[in-house]
C-alpha cells in the first residue's frame, strides 16, 4: 500500500468518526468539547443578571409596581445574546394586570440593560425579554 492510500484511508476514517460525533450531538446523545464550558458561562451570566435585576427592581426603582417585582429565573433564549427574564409580582391578584406590568417593563428596559452592563464584564450586553408570572391577565 502506498503512502497516499494510507493517508487517504485514515482521513476517511477520521471524517466518519467526526460525522458520527456530530450526529450524536444533534440527537442529544453526546456533547462537543466546548459545550460544557459555554453552558457554564451562560449559567454564570444568567446568575449575575438575576442578582443585578433583583437589586435594581427592589431598591433603585421609583415606581412601586417595579419594586413589587422579583426575578424568578433568567435563561438564555436562544443563547446568551438574548436572555428571557421571568419576573413574579408580589401584588394582590386584583391590583395590576400582566399587560400593564409588561408595558412598564418595556419602558424601563433601557435602564435595566444599562444596570446589567455596569455589573457584568462583557463586550456586548445581552438583550432582555421579560415574562411576567403570578398576575391576572
Amino acid at each position: 500500500m502506498k503512502l497516499d492510500e494510507r493517508t487517504r484511508e485514515s482521513s476517511l476514517a477520521m471524517s466518519w468518526e467526526e460525522s458520527a460525533e456530530d450526529i450524536d450531538v444533534i440527537l442529544g446523545k453526546g456533547r462537543r468539547k466546548g459545550d460544557r464550558k459555554e453552558n457554564r458561562k451562560a449559567k454564570q451570566l444568567c446568575r449575575q443578571v438575576a442578582e443585578t435585576l433583583n437589586l435594581v427592581l427592589s431598591g433603585d426603582c421609583r415606581e412601586e409596581v417595579l419594586q413589587a417585582l422579583h426575578v424568578v429565573s433568567v435563561e438564555p433564549a436562544p443563547n446568551s445574546t438574548r436572555l428571557l427574564v421571568t419576573v413574579g409580582a408580589d401584588l394582590p391578584t386584583g391590583e395590576l394586570n400582566r399587560p400593564a406590568i409588561m408595558a412598564l417593563l418595556d419602558r424601563h428596559t433601557g435602564r435595566l440593560r444599562a444596570e446589567v452592563a455596569a455589573s457584568i464584564h462583557r463586550k456586548r450586553v445581552p438583550a432582555l425579554a421579560f415574562h411576567v408570572v403570578g398576575c391576572d391577565a
